[in-house]
């Protein structure tokens, strides 16, 4: 079992409606590209981007990123990643 830690980017933005927004994507994974109403929403949205898009790629049997320089890191072994506000 491997454990994989990516970077995520969170910006502020807005909806097209013009109301706030936060947008988050991890850049080591195309397609993750989310949007929340607070920091947590759009960090929430975006790890469940992240384990559909992985587990669409584990189905078609694509390599998962493994490159440190694309803000991946791996762990061979389970572990729980927490984030907490700074």
């Amino acid at each position: 079992m491997k454990s994989y830690v990516f970077k995520v980017v969170i910006e502020p933005d807005t909806y097209p409606d013009g109301r706030p927004a936060f947008m988050a994507y991890c850049p080591a994974l195309p397609g993750t590209t989310t949007w929340g109403d607070t920091v947590e929403e759009a960090l929430e949205n975006v790890r469940e981007a992240a384990e559909m898009i992985l587990e669409d790629m584990r189905a078609h049997g694509e390599p998962l990123p493994e490159a440190a320089r694309e803000g991946v890191a791996t762990i061979d072994e389970p572990v729980v990643a927490v984030t907490v506000p700074s």
